[in-house]
């Protein structure tokens, strides 16, 4: 009786072993959907302050007193960098921001058809410029004239944002993990982004453009006759200074 007994406590002691395993094998399977955050500020200073691709206003002021109509030379020659700008980049109309019942307001309807002129001569079509009339709510403000279209641009930031503070916090009992700070690396990203000419250089690279077939075939005729393919160039010429910037 005795042994019966005991094979019937060492047969429920294997069952509830191996209950307790599969529980913890099954236990481990379930997903809770909750996400583990293991940093409130990421490593990376790309992730804290990645560059995106939008779209936003590229755009120019002009200056206008109350004697004067017309453009001087430098606002002639920024208008007509916008005019080119905008035939390689623009994405919408040119807009037009010109004041009125300013004091100004006679000499910048003068400056605005100069301006609008220009920007037609350098390929901006008139159906492509909106004139868009303003008063300005500051009276101590100069009232001037802004012309600005979209584009495609490359943007990081805002910097300046501080969450935390650099030194020792109760807020912040992790400070001698000597964790990058939040805004580390913002002004790199943004300057890095307002660098770049053409967004889309991000995402994929450009094409090749087709070899130049005559410098190639020049290049394969030296290398069949066993002669230098290098460019050969005078005596005279390895000496000599570059001349750019003279």
């Amino acid at each position: 009786m005795t042994n019966r007994t005991a094979a019937g406590r060492y047969r429920k002691l294997r069952l509830a072993g191996a209950l307790v395993g599969l529980s913890a094998t099954l236990g481990g399977c379930i997903y809770s959907g909750n996400e583990v955050v293991t940093a409130s500020v990421p490593d990376d200073y790309r992730l804290r302050h990645p560059i995106a691709i939008e779209e936003a206003n590229q755009s120019i002021v002009i200056f206008v007193g109350q004697g004067r109509g017309g453009l001087t030379a430098t606002q002639r020659t920024d208008v007509t960098g916008l005019a080119r700008t905008w035939v390689r980049e623009g994405t919408g109309a040119i807009t037009a921001d010109v004041p009125v019942d300013t004091p100004n307001a006679r000499a910048a309807s003068s400056a605005f058809r100069e301006a609008k002129s220009l920007l037609e001569a350098s390929g901006v079509p008139a159906h492509g410029i909106v004139v868009r009339h303003y008063h300005p709510d500051d009276i101590r403000t100069l009232p001037t004239i802004r012309l600005s279209y979209p584009r495609i641009a490359a943007v990081a930031g805002p910097c300046g944002v501080w969450p935390e503070d650099l030194g020792p916090s109760i807020y912040d009992p992790g400070y001698s993990k000597n964790r990058e700070y939040h805004n580390f690396g913002c002004a790199y990203q943004r300057n890095m982004a307002a660098m770049i000419d053409n967004p889309s250089d991000l995402v994929q690279p450009r094409p090749e453009t087709p070899p130049y077939t005559m410098r190639r075939t020049e290049g394969f005729e030296h290398y069949r006759k066993g002669e230098p393919t290098t460019t050969n160039y005078p005596e005279a010429d390895k000496a000599k200074l570059s001349d750019s910037g003279k």
